[in-house]
């Protein structure tokens, strides 16, 4: 009788788990938070790397230059402004089944696929397919979110119509912003309610939402009759009102426009923050199924610096 060992060869499943934490997990966070619209596109100024909170500073003065004299005499009243900027803490727990993801996953490792960029492993592929939601719902969160509802922190919304935060409202009940007939008297309110201080900044910008955006499309085109609406010019229209850059945020309720410096509005986040966590956790080896758990760690806030200087145009 032969007694020597022979080697048996059993199927195994591959384990995916890995974990991602502080300076490592950055690039995961930025990809979930960073590629919605509104911050993708760099269209509110984003402070990365806030640890718990962080103050807003705005400066100002009045007149600064006066006729001369021979002694030192003060002149200029100074006024600066803070608010507090607080990442709220959150968090995603998701399970997910291998099998489902892949035929998607070997068809992009195999070259079958519309995309260049490819997901070194089937790990980092789940992340992405996570922090596609995570930006979606982080665009979301930007315009309309409440700090009271859980997943979800403070939206400019929230914070425009807050007590105290000197925003200009005007109503724009009778000029919707969410029709062709109507869009452009809408804005023009917007326009008008406009600071002189800030009119005519290079990052003054209007933020319209997607409903705005189609009615001022169809808008522009219905009002040009020797230009935009001819055959020849049937794609995306300039969206600008009156010189002032219009810029598509999808997050923004239908009825609401946002004239402001993007310099006057943060989202801010610890990208490098040892609470920042990425986690895929292969179930495969634990209960024996083909689950595979992710989780996310991470935080994001919003914060103007002067309300005066904002405009929160909404119907």
């Amino acid at each position: 009788m032969n007694n020597q060992n022979k080697r048996v060869d059993l199927a195994t499943t591959t384990n995916i788990s890995s974990t991602y934490q502080g300076e490592k997990a950055a690039g995961y966070i930025a990809a979930a938070l960073l590629s919605g619209k509104t911050l993708d596109g760099g269209n509110i100024t984003i402070k990365p790397n806030v640890k718990y909170k962080e103050i807003v500073k705005k400066y100002s003065n009045d007149e600064l230059v006066f006729d001369s004299s021979c002694d030192f005499v003060p002149t200029s009243t100074i006024t600066l402004t803070e608010q507090v900027l607080q990442p709220k803490e959150l968090q995603v727990n998701l399970q997910l089944c291998k099998k489902d993801f892949r035929s998607d996953w070997d068809a992009i490792s195999m070259g079958y696929s519309a995309f260049d960029n490819l997901p070194p492993s089937f790990a980092d592929f789940m992340v992405g397919q996570v922090a596609a939601q995570v930006a979606q719902k982080t665009e979301q969160n930007i315009w309309t979110g409440s700090s009271a509802i859980s997943g979800q922190f403070a939206s400019f919304d929230q914070l425009f119509r807050a007590g105290g935060s000197g925003v200009i409202q005007p109503s724009l009940a009778n000029a919707s912003i969410t029709g062709s007939a109507t869009v452009v008297a809408g804005l023009t309110r917007v326009l008008d309610s406009i600071p002189d201080t800030v009119y005519g900044k290079d990052d003054l910008v209007i933020y319209v939402s997607t409903a705005t955006m189609k009615a001022y499309q169809l808008a522009v085109s219905a009002n040009y009759a020797g230009g935009y609406n001819q055959t020849n010019v049937v794609g995306l229209k300039p969206m600008d009102f009156q010189g002032i850059p219009l810029v598509h945020a999808p997050g923004l309720k239908a009825n609401a426009a946002v004239a402001a410096q993007k310099s006057n509005l943060f989202f801010g986040t610890g990208l490098m923050n040892d609470m920042n966590e990425v986690k895929v956790i292969d179930m495969a080896d634990i209960d024996g199924s083909q689950n595979v758990r992710v989780v996310m760690r991470y935080t994001a806030g919003l914060q103007f610096a002067f309300g005066p200087e904002i405009v929160y145009g909404i119907g």
